[in-house]
């Protein structure tokens, strides 16, 4: 067995160190958990640049005669972290779900717990669209936000906490033209108003003009976290979706329900906690 033989020859040859082993095999667990990280949050327009940086740091090492390996996994390490740190929250709760299995048999406590969560995301989907309607209908313009726990500290900071259980009249109350915080985005976090009168990063894009400050505050905040938008026009009462900086015009009632739904999905687990 020739293949054999070579792997037992390079693996008992003199100058054989363990720790190379060792060493590769951190590397290849780092790079895949960046990369599956960024893929599983659909962040893969950073994949080329994580693996191009990376390629740079490899050509370096070898163009340096391996003088360079402290620094090449000081760097490696620290351009891994920065990447995981954009998503440490979905980080976090894939680590807290890990080892953790659906039975093949549900119990009937189990499902009917389940369909305790189903009826609480349909509560909340039921009053944000209703509150949608009732704006459109109006020509009251909003914008609210699917927050997954990721948005930057700032945007929570820039308006008003709330914690408030999800309505349709507080959300209508709000938006509410010369209202305190009509003007900012709401934000809202599983089952809860997280806050309101949020200011947004606006898009860099080029789009036409009817898509006024709201639309282009609902695309921007989606083009750097992983939230969703829904944004109701002032002048002519549309309702549009945002989702990865795309956005979705002319969206009706069983749409948005669509939209809502996708969205509680993920939010909620089985065991029905956020």
């Amino acid at each position: 067995m020739p293949i054999w033989e070579s792997l037992k020859q390079f693996f008992t040859a003199d100058g054989f160190e363990w720790t190379v082993i060792l060493e590769a095999l951190f590397f290849t667990v780092v790079l895949y958990l960046v990369m599956r990280t960024l893929w599983e949050n659909n962040a893969r327009r950073f994949l080329p640049v994580y693996l191009v940086l990376v390629a740079m740091l490899v050509t370096v090492l070898l163009c340096s005669g391996h003088s360079f390996v402290t620094e090449f996994y000081v760097s490696f390490l620290t351009l891994s972290l920065f990447f995981l740190f954009l998503f440490n929250t979905e980080l976090k709760r894939g680590i807290w779900n890990a080892g953790k299995h659906a039975p093949k048999a549900a119990s009937s406590a189990a499902a009917a717990h389940s369909t305790a969560v189903a009826v609480r995301a349909d509560e909340y989907i039921t009053g944000i669209v209703k509150a949608v309607q009732n704006l459109s209908k109006n020509d009251i313009g909003a914008l609210i936000v699917l927050s997954n726990g990721n948005l930057p500290k700032e945007i929570i900071e820039s308006g008003v906490a709330l914690g408030a259980k999800i309505s349709s009249q507080l959300i209508e109350g709000i938006f509410i033209p010369k209202a305190p915080l009509h003007d900012g985005a709401m934000i809202i976090f599983g089952d809860s108003i997280q806050a309101a009168g949020c200011f947004l990063p606006l898009t860099q894009k080029d789009f036409p003009k009817e898509y006024g400050t709201r639309h282009r505050a609902g695309i921007g905040v989606t083009e750097i976290a992983d939230v969703s938008a829904i944004v109701v026009s002032e002048e002519t009462g549309i309702v549009s979706t945002v989702k990865h900086g795309e956005i979705t015009r002319y969206v009706d009632s069983e749409g948005l329900k669509r939209f809502l739904k996708e969205y509680y999905w993920k939010e909620f687990n089985a065991e029905g906690k956020k």
